[in-house]
């Protein structure tokens, strides 16, 4: 059963719709986090070191670009939504995460927009926030692409340590990656809520959720 599911696999990763399949779930998955593209990325990656298919270096462009256009989407909507459109916005957690996302903005925008993007929840709140609140957008497209371009090498680099490593079981190799990976990004939500300085909302936020909306600022 193992072999039987392990060629399907390699027969999926021969496919040149694979491509397709990981521009489109990066970029859902920068608006919309429970779409896996870390899963995804690190696992083509892994069969792509094991078995020449698909091919690393178009994985590595695809999931940049999916990450960078995702990523730019989101700041979008956060200029034209705001943080309270949606019931979802002013959910407690929701409410946290933007007022986590600001402060952060605030103090260390570069550190925070890049490393964000490793955090499904926090890459959502940091974008939207940056947005809502007038981030300027000349600022935020090169660390957007910074952001993009580093996670998109670091999601390939552990599915190729991964599938090397499991070169004659690839899709034990992909396996791997994936838990590897999750174990990271859950390391590094750990450290950067860490380095969070409250885990309350400011007097700003709670007035937002009251209905006042936060001033949005021309670039």
């Amino acid at each position: 059963m193992f072999e039987a599911l392990n060629d399907a696999i390699l027969s999926a990763a021969g496919s040149p719709w694979i491509y397709l399949l990981i521009i489109g779930i990066v970029f859902v998955d920068a608006f919309f986090p429970p779409v896996p593209s870390e899963t995804v990325v690190v696992s083509a990656a892994a069969l792509g070191v094991a078995t020449g298919q698909p091919n690393v270096w178009i994985v590595i462009l695809l999931a940049a670009v999916g990450a960078v256009a995702g990523d730019n989407l989101t700041f979008w909507f956060g200029r034209r939504l705001g943080l309270t459109r949606f019931r979802w916005m002013r959910r407690e957690g929701s409410v946290r995460a933007f007022d986590w996302a600001r402060r952060g903005l605030d103090k260390r925008a570069g550190v925070l927009i890049v490393t964000g993007r490793y955090i499904p929840v926090g890459r959502i709140a940091v974008n939207l926030t940056a947005g809502a609140t007038g981030f300027p957008y000349r600022r935020f497209v090169p660390l957007s692409i910074v952001a993009g371009v580093s996670w998109a090498l670091y999601s390939v680099a552990v599915g190729v340590l991964a599938g090397a490593w499991f070169r004659e079981t690839p899709l034990l190799g992909a396996v791997v990656a994936v838990v590897f990976a999750i174990a990271i990004g859950l390391v590094i939500d750990r450290i950067t809520a860490a380095r969070s300085t409250s885990s309350e909302p400011t007097a700003a936020v709670r007035a937002t959720v009251d209905g006042h909306h936060a001033p949005v600022h021309s670039d």
